[in-house]
C-alpha cells in the first residue's frame, strides 16, 4: 500500500463462548456471507467433539487443536541472481493463527463424512491428539524450511 498500513478492525466475541478467535474461525467458516450457518456450524461441531470425548469439553479441544496445526517457520520465495530460493523465516503471531484456521478448515473440507459438522469435528478431533491432514501439512512446511536452512542468510 502507498498509504498507511490499515488499521485492524476489532472482532465482536461469539454469543455463546464469549471468544473473538471463535468470531474469527467463524469467518474463515463462512460462505456468501452466511455467518449464521457457519455459525451453527461451529457450534454443531463443538457438541458432536463434547459428546465423542471424556477428557475435555470442545472448545477447549478446538484450541489444542489449533496451537497443534500452527505453524512456527515457513518457507518464502526470493529470486537471488538468476535462480530462486526458498528462504526459511519466522511467522508473525497473526499469521500463524490465520494458516492453522484455514488449514483445519480446507482439510476438513475435504473429509468424507456426512456433514460439514462432522467434517470439521472430525479434523479438531484428529488435530488435537496431533494427527490428521492438517497436522500432516504443518509438518510438512516445517520439514521444507528444515530442507532449506541452509538458504537463511538470505533473508529479506
Amino acid at each position: 500500500m502507498r498509504k498507511t498500513r490499515a488499521k485492524k478492525r476489532p472482532l465482536l466475541p461469539d454469543p455463546r463462548f464469549n471468544d473473538p478467535l471463535v468470531t474469527r474461525f467463524v469467518n474463515n467458516l463462512m460462505y456468501d456471507g452466511k455467518k449464521s450457518t457457519s455459525y451453527s456450524i461451529f457450534y454443531d461441531a463443538i457438541d458432536l467433539i463434547s459428546e465423542k470425548s471424556e477428557e475435555a469439553n470442545g472448545l477447549e479441544q478446538w484450541k489444542t487443536a489449533l496451537t497443534n496445526v500452527m505453524p512456527h517457520v515457513e518457507v518464502r520465495s526470493r529470486r537471488v541472481g538468476g535462480s530462486t530460493f526458498q528462504i526459511p523465516q519466522q511467522i508473525r503471531p497473526e499469521r500463524k493463527i490465520s494458516q492453522a484456521m484455514k488449514w483445519l478448515i480446507g482439510y476438513s473440507r475435504a473429509r468424507n463424512e456426512k456433514s460439514m459438522a462432522a467434517k470439521l469435528a472430525g479434523e479438531i478431533m484428529a488435530a488435537a491428539k496431533e494427527e490428521g491432514a492438517a497436522v500432516k501439512k504443518r509438518m510438512d512446511v516445517h520439514r521444507m524450511a528444515e530442507a532449506n536452512k541452509a538458504f537463511s542468510h538470505f533473508r529479506f
